[in-house]
């Protein structure tokens, strides 16, 4: 990514009449008229809509059981229909809207926090460090991943702390990657130097000079990670790894509608959509980021 020294110049070494004239708000008006962000908002704010809201405006429980109302088509009484043992959808669908975003979301945080870890000390320190940083990330990138979930399986459990715990296992990697080549790229700037002839140490560095500068593809690897870890749960979820009944999570749903795909469509149609939808919400975001930042260099 090629970067323009005058945009990407940290505050303090602006002139004090370009600071007062200077402000976030453009760059924040330039992303939210991307047209690629306005459609991944007009599907995710619907989207925390039906996962905060949902439930209480279909007045069933995610897990209460209705034999004699199973397998009915969408209609005004079940919106989505139901399922085998009478479930309403709708309100499973939102339950699995919770699960599967708070599984995105944290696997992201926890990726950003722990690839900023490694890179940030990879990139800054450099030489044999950042050889053997970069090496034991490789070997643990290489292992199967799915071996990695059943063992974790095996030692924890099923259940949401060992899912995420499997996803971020090696999901850190990419961000790590990321983070070490942008910080070995900004490290050789003018105003790295300039910083460290005034006595900044190499945590100042970090934290008040590089990070800030490469906020655009921290940013977008973060954007992107999030739908990759929702489709990792509801994968998981589906080879029966992930979220145990009678949870409701948009990979059991479509495990247990798979069978009943040529009589009752709907049971798998509902969580496949709504897992396509957001993935591709989640992407719109990060190419809209991602269009955005490259203008702006």
């Amino acid at each position: 990514m090629n970067f323009n020294l005058e945009d990407w110049m940290p505050l303090e070494f602006y002139p004090r009449e370009h600071l007062e004239s200077s402000s976030l708000s453009p760059l924040w008006k330039t992303i939210l008229s991307h047209s690629m962000v306005k459609l991944s908002l007009l599907i995710l704010i619907p989207l925390v809509f039906i996962m905060t809201l949902g439930p209480s405006l279909s007045g069933y429980s995610y897990d209460a059981i209705h034999l004699a109302a199973k397998n009915q088509p969408p209609s005004s009484q079940f919106w989505f229909g139901t399922d085998d043992l009478g479930r309403d959808l709708f309100t499973r669908i939102c339950y699995g809207a919770r699960i599967s975003l708070t599984v995105g979301l944290l696997a992201a945080l926890i990726d950003l926090v722990v690839g900023l870890f490694w890179g940030g000390v990879a990139g800054m320190a450099g030489g044999q460090a950042d050889e053997w940083l970069m090496r034991g990330a490789d070997i643990l990138y290489s292992l199967p991943y799915l071996l990695i979930v059943i063992l974790l399986t095996v030692f924890l459990g099923s259940g949401l702390f060992s899912l995420i715990l499997a996803i971020t296992c090696t999901g850190w990697i990419t961000m790590a990657r990321i983070v070490r080549g942008q910080i070995l790229l900004l490290k050789e700037m003018d105003y790295v130097t300039a910083a460290k002839a005034m006595g900044s140490g190499n945590l100042r560095l970090f934290i008040t000079h590089l990070l800030p500068n490469a906020r655009g593809p921290i940013l977008i690897t973060l954007t992107l990670t999030i739908p990759s870890a929702i489709f990792s749960e509801a994968f998981l979820s589906f080879l029966g790894l992930g979220i145990q009944a009678p949870q409701a999570s948009w990979g059991t749903m479509a495990y247990e509608g798979l069978p009943a795909m040529q009589y009752f469509p709907w049971r798998l149609f509902f969580p496949a959509a709504f897992i396509t939808l957001t993935m591709l919400a989640f992407h719109l975001l990060g190419e809209g980021l991602k269009e955005t930042f490259e203008q702006t260099d």
